[in-house]
């Protein structure tokens, strides 16, 4: 007897007419057709059935904190992180823990099942680091958050910072973070990232590191996180956020950089909602778009994923936990519009995603976990394009959220 058994699925690869059963928790089969006896059925009725999104680059410490202590007037990265640091001193346990579990509700609805959080480290206390640990252990049960141990304030340039990161390591964040492009100099900046991946090395983590997030064409850590991830044997395990300097850098140098991040193994996660929104404030016109070189990217080899980054914070007014939205805003920001374009936008937001967060029994096959999404679309094409409901939620079988059939009542004059 399964546990559960969907039927009449299509799935993310355009397969059609497909059962996923279920036991255990796990997925024991997928194939055309099946019939058998379950203690749970459900009929997709030709509905798309995907693995569940996944985010691996967002800041829970900061979410829902829009308009405290005020609003950012210029949208621009600088004043956002002035904020955030006006609003620090002012955050109390319980507050951090309670809009990250609100959001987490949020985000299983979406069927948003996995999140890598940065969590700030540079205030020495660890007040949101200790809050977070507090969230990851009460969410356990429905979404895999990994926190990335990141010194907003730059791990040299603030005092303590090195200490302050590794205590947090202590604690138990599970991957190291950086922000070379914030410490004092672009030297400074190089070495802090040979440091922090040195540390990772050390101690096994993975790195994940805020990466050239400015227009500054000449801001090039991603070629030294590429080296030292290369160098310390780190391949796989190293991605570089944002990256949005290759936006502005000429293609000379951009042909030079792709086949070195290719040879290194290292990953990039764009996050278009908040580049498009933050990037090219100091332009008048033409205006850059910000987002860094996903299409080349994906061309060179490289895994690319898609984050949501911001909701409601000192950096971005708007955010709902929908995957669905990010990979709708990045299709149109790197004018990724052909069919494959769109699947490959969609496999930003879950397969490559889950590869970046090396989750393991990801996916869709016999022995993977058996967590997906059913969704009110045909295809991954008309699921970015309405930002599909998302009809139920499973985690390892277990059904977590489900939304009722979204279908609009037309009301036309009598004749």
């Amino acid at each position: 007897m399964l546990d559960l058994l969907i039927t009449n699925a299509t799935l993310p690869d355009g397969r059609a007419n497909m059962s996923v059963a279920v036991r255990g928790g796990r997925i024991a089969e997928v194939t055309q057709g099946l019939q058998a006896p379950a203690h749970e059925s459900v009929d997709a009725r030709g509905r798309l059935l995907a693995p569940p999104f996944c985010d691996p680059h967002f800041h829970m410490d900061s979410v829902l904190t829009y308009g405290n202590p005020r609003v950012n007037e210029s949208g621009t990265l600088l004043e956002g992180i002035q904020l955030w640091g006006e609003l620090k001193p002012t955050l109390e346990a319980d507050g951090i823990v309670e809009r990250a579990l609100a959001y987490c509700d949020m985000a299983v609805a979406k069927g948003l099942l996995a999140i890598r959080s940065h969590v700030d480290t540079s205030d020495a206390s660890l007040l949101a680091v200790d809050a977070l640990l507090d969230v990851k252990r009460r969410v356990a049960h429905a979404i895999d958050l990994q926190l990335v141990a990141f010194p907003q304030d730059g791990v040299l340039r603030s005092r303590g910072g090195v200490d302050n990161l590794k205590r947090a390591l202590d604690k138990g964040v599970d991957v190291v973070g950086g922000i070379p492009h914030f410490e004092r100099t672009m030297a400074e900046g190089a070495a802090s990232v040979k440091l922090l991946c040195e540390l990772a090395a050390e101690r096994g983590k993975p790195v994940d590191m805020h990466c050239d997030e400015s227009d500054d064409p000449l801001s090039r850590h991603i070629e030294t996180l590429a080296f030292e991830a290369q160098r310390l044997g780190l391949q796989g395990r190293v991605t570089g956020s944002h990256v949005t300097s290759m936006h502005s850098m000429d293609n000379y140098y951009v042909s030079k950089l792709l086949p070195l991040i290719a040879e290194s193994g290292v990953a990039i996660v764009a996050n278009p909602l908040i580049n498009i929104t933050l990037q090219g404030r100091h332009d008048t016109y033409p205006r850059r778009r910000g987002m860094t070189r996903v299409p080349e990217l994906m061309r060179s080899g490289i895994t690319v994923a898609f984050g949501h980054d911001c909701v409601m914070d000192p950096w971005y007014a708007l955010g709902s936990g929908d995957m669905l939205e990010v990979a709708h805003m990045g299709l149109h920001v790197a004018q990724m519009t052909s069919v494959r374009g769109i699947r490959a936008c969609f496999d930003a937001v879950t397969a490559n995603a889950a590869k970046v967060m090396g989750l393991g029994g990801y996916g869709l096959e016999a022995g993977c976990d058996a967590s997906f999404v059913l969704l009110q679309a045909k295809d991954v094409v008309e699921a970015i394009r309405l930002r599909a409901n998302r009809l139920k939620v499973w985690r390892s079988g277990r059904l977590l959220a489900e939304t009722a059939e979204c279908a609009p009542v037309l009301h036309r004059p009598l004749k």
